[in-house]
C-alpha cells in the first residue's frame, strides 16, 4: 500500500486531456477598492522595484466539459489588480493563471528552481513557469498559445530550449482562490545538459546586469527530496511532484 498523497491546503490536481479557453470581460473594481489597490501596488512597487506593471490573464471561471475535459474562463487584466489580494476584505480580486513545465531528466529526475530576490517569491521553489500573458487582440489563447508561452518560460529561467510543440498537457492545479495551473510536461534531458545550460544562463544574464528569475536549481526523484529542499515551496509542488513520483 502506499501513502496518500500530501494534501496542500486548498489545491487539488485535474486529469485533464483536452482545455478550451474562452475569454470574458474583467469585472469592475469598486472606487474605493481602486484606491486601495493602487495604494497596495504602490507599496509593493516601493519594497520591490522591479515589479511592473504589465499585462497579465486572469482566471475568471473553470468548468468541466466532458471526459478529463475543461473550459477556462479568462480575461486581461494588469498585476496591479492582484495587489488587491494585500487589502482586507476586497470583492474584486481574480485568481492568477499560470503555467508550468516538469522538465525530467532521463535518469529520473525531475528540476525544480528557487525564485530569486528580484521576484515577487523570493526564496520560493517552484517549477518552471510563470503567469499567462494576454495574447494581442484578435489572437487566440488557446492551448497551442499555453505550450508557447511554457517553452519560453522554461528558457528564459534555465536556459533550457525546445520547441512548444514537444511539450505535453499533462495536468491542472486548482488552487482554493481559484487559481488554475497548466502543466505541462518536457521530454527527458541528461541531468548534466539542465546543469550546464543553467549555468550558462546565470553566467550570461550576470556578465549583461541581469537578475535571473531562479537563482538555483535542483534536481529531485522522491517526495523525500520535496521536503529537503527547505525554505518556501509554491502550493501545488508537493501534489504534482506525487503524482509525477507515485509507483
Amino acid at each position: 500500500m502506499t501513502d496518500p498523497p500530501p494534501r496542500a491546503p486548498g489545491v487539488g490536481l485535474l486529469a485533464v486531456r483536452r482545455l478550451r479557453l474562452v475569454e470574458a470581460a474583467a469585472p469592475p473594481v469598486p472606487p474605493e477598492e481602486q484606491r486601495a489597490m493602487h495604494r497596495a501596488w504602490d507599496e509593493a512597487v516601493h519594497a520591490n522595484p522591479s515589479l511592473f506593471d504589465g499585462p497579465v490573464a486572469a482566471c475568471a471561471g473553470l468548468a468541466p466539459e466532458g471526459h478529463h475535459g475543461f473550459v477556462v474562463t479568462w480575461v486581461r487584466t494588469t498585476y496591479r489588480r492582484h495587489a488587491l489580494r494585500r487589502v482586507p476584505g476586497a470583492t474584486a480580486c481574480l485568481p492568477s493563471l499560470f503555467v508550468s513545465v516538469l522538465q525530467p531528466t532521463d535518469d529520473g529526475r525531475v528540476l525544480v528552481g528557487r525564485m530569486s530576490s528580484s521576484t515577487a517569491a523570493p526564496g520560493r521553489w517552484q517549477l518552471p513557469g510563470g503567469s499567462v500573458e494576454p495574447p494581442p487582440a484578435g489572437e487566440p489563447l488557446d492551448v497551442a498559445a499555453l505550450g508557447r508561452h511554457a517553452a519560453r518560460e522554461l528558457a528564459e529561467e534555465t536556459g533550457v530550449e525546445l520547441p512548444a510543440e514537444d511539450l505535453t498537457l499533462w495536468c491542472l492545479t486548482r488552487a482554493e482562490n481559484g487559481t488554475i495551473g497548466v502543466q505541462f510536461l518536457a521530454p527527458a534531458r541528461p541531468a548534466s545538459l539542465l546543469g550546464e545550460r543553467f549555468t550558462v544562463l546565470l553566467s550570461d544574464g550576470t556578465a549583461r546586469g541581469n537578475d535571473p528569475e531562479l537563482d538555483r536549481m535542483a534536481l529531485i526523484c522522491s517526495q523525500a527530496d520535496v521536503t529537503a529542499l527547505g525554505g518556501t515551496q509554491v502550493d501545488y509542488l508537493e501534489p504534482v511532484m506525487y503524482r509525477y513520483f507515485a509507483p
